[in-house]
């Protein structure tokens, strides 16, 4: 990454190796098991078995009491066995809570925050992302397709002072529905990148805006939402982590007014706060949107 001269906007440049992932279910499925083994490996911590106990127990008993509601027959119980092994064999237990539980653990874990909206994470943020500060671009192809799109905003506390250098973490898909590093021929760090905010607490970052997608849906996850009636479709949204010392971090997706799946977005993890609504880009190229973050205290 090279040092912006004063008043200039930061490119945040990247090698473009092949990625060796395909972009299926199966290789999408292993690099997101990858990652999330890494994290539970980096978490550690010992464990509560009083805890633990408490919440399998409820969990069984749930799932004993949809058992005897629906009546489920032994065929019924050998298909979601097979399905079961299915989503082990393609690597997705990590898309499939991803997307049909994390919301809720997440309603649960942000319900005391006085600031910034959460929403889920997701199977897709990789960690180390390039850094610059205040303005910069995200890593993006020379031929990047989409719609070019300035993500601005200040990062605060919650009485408004403004946070210096607060990491903006944002990673998102691109026009095609794809992100770097689970999909093939895709450059490492593309549209993958962390803004440090300027002293007022100000951040811009340039990228394209993303399109939306189907989660991967050739594989275990695929077949329930096919035998579901359900779609696979995500609606477009760009990822961010902000963070800041003596702040507590905030993990969210923000969304795009008007757009395809808002209303009905497969993992559920829209909400009307996260909602943007850009306008022409006072540059003349594009859109524009300014997004505030308040971080409640650590």
């Amino acid at each position: 990454m090279s040092t912006p001269t004063p008043g200039s906007t930061d490119v945040l440049t990247v090698s473009s190796p092949e990625q060796e992932q395909a972009a299926t279910a199966a290789g999408s499925g292993r690099s997101a098991t990858e990652r999330f083994q890494e994290k539970a490996r980096a978490a550690g911590g010992e464990v509560d078995h009083e805890r633990v106990s408490a919440i399998a127990t409820d969990a069984l008993h749930a799932l004993h009491d949809v058992i005897r509601r629906h009546q489920v027959t032994y065929a019924e119980y050998d298909a979601l066995k097979a399905w079961m092994i299915q989503v082990g064999a393609d690597g997705e237990w990590p898309l499939f809570l991803d997307v049909w539980v994390e919301h809720v653990v997440e309603e649960v874990a942000n319900a005391d925050r006085k600031g910034a909206i959460g929403t889920i994470e997701g199977p897709y943020y990789v960690p180390g992302a390039p850094e610059a500060t205040a303005e910069a671009t995200l890593p993006m192809r020379d031929d990047e397709q989409g719609v070019p799109l300035l993500f601005q905003g200040t990062v605060t506390d919650l009485e408004g002072r403004p946070l210096a250098d607060a990491k903006v973490d944002m990673w998102h898909a691109d026009d095609a529905g794809y992100y770097s590093q689970f999909a093939p021929e895709i450059p490492e760090w593309n549209l993958r990148g962390i803004v440090r905010t300027a002293p007022d607490g100000t951040f811009k970052i340039h990228t394209m805006k993303p399109a939306p997608y189907t989660i991967p849906h050739d594989g275990a996850c695929g077949a329930l939402i096919r035998a579901a009636g359900w779609h696979p479709w995500r609606p477009a949204h760009l990822h961010l982590k902000v963070s800041a010392e003596g702040s507590a971090p905030i993990t969210t997706q923000l969304y795009f007014e008007g757009g395809d799946y808002v209303e009905d977005d497969v993992a559920q993890a829209v909400k009307a706060a996260l909602v943007l609504r850009p306008v022409a880009a006072t540059s003349g190229t594009g859109e524009e949107v300014t997004y505030d973050f308040a971080l409640d205290p650590a």
